[in-house]
């Protein structure tokens, strides 16, 4: 039987549909991606650790010197490294909050994952057995189940996106273009679901390319890819 969804949301403290870019209007609600989200969550999971550990050698480092100054007694410097540390201890300990939050969250959508596969087995068993009474009572509870899972897992996927950060995208320039010739302008058109940016360059004298914009941000959603386009102009 699946969890039901007031225990699910209450116990993900998840927030209403809207707050969610997959699950707004025009979105697809009702239509979970689970291979897209283990390939996001694995990769999320992966930098998470990756900057865990650059700031813990951070703290390691730190924390040498915090001895050898203590030794030396120079006191300002020794409250400087202080205070350096205090800060990358708050923040690995944010990021330690961050990975259980998301492992949290992976390990829900997994169980309403088998949930809901597990029910659409036994709803098509059913389907295939002779109609009884009870074979139809079981169907709709079957049903029910599905529509429970399917639901519950949108709203999780919800709550992960806002684990998922903020992509910056800064324009650098053109490359692996046939010619690249001064004069000539371009246009960029980069979209992430609803999200736009569009662009204008122009390759100058000496090579260099001048853009009218150089970063945007982009908020992540996990039913979406980037699209990129490059026009010439002229």
């Amino acid at each position: 039987k699946s969890l039901s969804r007031s225990s699910v949301r209450s116990r993900m403290s998840l927030k209403p549909p809207k707050a969610y870019n997959s699950l707004q209007k025009g979105a697809l609600i009702w239509d979970p991606k689970p291979l897209q989200v283990k390939k996001i969550f694995e990769a999320l999971k992966k930098g998470l650790n990756e900057y865990l550990e650059a700031h813990q050698a951070e703290l390691d480092y730190l924390s040498g010197r915090h001895k050898d100054t203590k030794r030396n007694s120079r006191l300002a410097f020794y409250y400087d490294l202080d205070k350096q540390i205090r800060s990358v201890e708050r923040y690995i300990r944010k990021l330690e909050f961050h990975i259980s939050k998301v492992e949290e969250l992976y390990e829900a959508y997994c169980i309403q994952c088998r949930l809901r596969d597990g029910a659409t087995n036994m709803k098509q068993a059913f389907s295939l057995s002779p109609s009884t009474k009870a074979s139809r009572e079981s169907l709709v509870e079957l049903y029910r189940n599905v529509q429970e899972c399917t639901e519950d897992m949108c709203f999780i996927e919800g709550a992960l996106e806002v684990h998922l950060g903020e992509f910056h995208v800064k324009m650098k320039g053109l490359v692996g273009f046939a010619r690249l010739c001064p004069g000539d302008q371009y246009e960029v058109f980069v979209r992430l679901g609803r999200q736009k940016w569009r662009l204008k360059g122009k390759i100058e004298t000496d090579d260099s390319q001048t853009w009218d914009e150089e970063e945007k941000i982009f908020i992540p959603n996990l039913h979406e890819k980037f699209e990129i386009k490059v026009w010439w102009m002229r």
